[in-house]
């Protein structure tokens, strides 16, 4: 018996985080800070060890198709012409929600997930309508949680049941609208370009039409969204300070050295006047806003909120690219966490990319990451840079991928609002 995936399926691979609880950062207020910046070498080494930034997870495998390019156009129309024929036929029934389902359950649940999965062609419709969880619709299951950016477990909690209980008729709506998203990305991007598709919170580096390497990222939180922009890598900062913002300061640095005065110190943050001047925590009056006439800037260390390197895109919003110290929220499949900047897994590669042809090659990267020595780069050409909104992409192999649409950008709250 085959069970062949149809042309449909496919596999590819909290708001503001509390400053104030245990060593949270402040940082993670900050335009893509991360959500700790006191981390210990220890901590560090776990994070490594957990793999959260290993290459094999950005690495570009199976599919060589970035979002931005004609075969995403090309599958998005075939995707529209299939999703058409599965809301001429009805669409599906939805999946009753409330009870877990995994491998070997047994209840009539099942029965309603077989032939959601089938009508998306993610089950083969051979495998029949068993009450049972068997392997193949484990398999099945996995396949459409990739597809939906879940993590691949084949339990259907949740999130899970969110994805499967979207309405066909939206479905293509999605599919419609990202359509012409993705085609004004038509022209010329440039033969190496950065695109990261802000839903989907992943980063692709492409090269010649194909995908060399993606990244998973961290972005913008619902109420500190990350901007659309075209722009350009204009240089890299190794070992950066971080200034950080006023909102920060007023929102959290100024509670949390009430609760903590030596805050500042155990992560090194340094105060200036405005004559540039360094003055001691002790000189302002923390039960004040008083703070806010300052400048805080943290130096370069192993905690530092933008990790070892900033890369750096002229925009009007002031959000860069940048490495963390903490590598654990990679590891989420709802990655909206920062103030707008963007957190790079594995962000040594990326570099190295951008910077081929100079003198910072892998070992060179890995060399000055060692350290904290303050040292700028630049690229032999201004590497073109897209942040996009795209919740819905497919290529011409019937992989058709779907993101929530976490900015409302979609134009769905209205229809499903009339339902």
């Amino acid at each position: 018996m085959s069970h062949r995936p149809s042309p449909l399926s496919g596999a590819l691979s909290p708001d503001r985080r509390s400053i104030l609880g245990g060593l949270l950062s402040i940082g993670a207020m900050m335009a893509g800070a991360p959500a700790a910046f006191a981390q210990t070498r220890g901590a560090m080494s776990a994070e490594w060890g957990d793999s959260f930034d290993a290459g094999s997870r950005s690495r570009a495998t199976r599919n060589p198709y970035p979002v931005l390019g004609p075969h995403t156009v090309q599958g998005l129309e075939q995707a529209i012409g299939q999703y058409q024929q599965i809301v001429a036929r009805g669409g599906w029934q939805p999946v009753p929600a409330g009870e877990r389902l995994r491998i070997g359950a047994r209840r009539p649940a099942v029965v309603l997930l077989r032939d959601r999965l089938i009508a998306t062609g993610d089950l083969d419709a051979s495998s029949g309508r068993s009450d049972i969880f068997d392997s193949f619709v484990d398999t099945a299951v996995k396949r459409f949680q990739t597809r939906h950016g879940i993590s691949p477990d084949g339990l259907v909690r949740e999130s899970t049941y969110a994805a499967l209980n979207v309405p066909a008729d939206m479905r293509l709506r999605q599919l419609e609208t990202n359509l012409v998203r993705v085609r004004a990305y038509s022209g010329n991007l440039g033969n190496k370009f950065i695109a990261m598709n802000i839903p989907a919170a992943q980063l692709e580096a492409v090269e010649n039409g194909q995908v060399v390497s993606r990244h998973v990222t961290v972005v913008g939180k619902i109420d500190r969204q990350s901007p659309i922009i075209s722009t350009r890598v204009e240089n890299i900062n190794f070992n950066p300070y971080w200034t950080v913002p006023s909102s920060i300061i007023r929102k959290d640095l100024i509670p949390k050295m009430q609760a903590e005065p030596d805050y500042l110190a155990k992560n090194r943050i340094r105060i200036f006047n405005g004559q540039g001047q360094e003055v001691t925590p002790e000189s302002i009056n923390w039960n004040s806003m008083d703070a806010m006439n300052y400048r805080f800037r943290q130096d370069p260390f192993e905690g530092n909120s933008m990790g070892n390197v900033r890369i750096n895109i002229p925009n009007q919003h002031a959000v860069y690219m940048h490495d963390t110290p903490s590598k654990g929220l990679f590891g989420e499949d709802q990655r909206f966490h920062s103030s707008g900047c963007a957190r790079v897994q594995n962000v040594r590669e990326l570099i190295a990319w951008i910077l081929q042809g100079t003198q910072w090659n892998r070992s060179e990267i890995d060399r000055v990451f060692r350290t904290v020595d303050r040292v700028d780069a630049k690229p032999l050409q201004p590497v073109p840079v897209y942040w996009v909104y795209i919740t819905a992409w497919a290529n011409p192999d019937g992989n058709v991928q779907f993101r929530d649409d976490i900015y409302q950008r979609d134009g769905m709250s209205a229809q499903a609002a009339l339902r």
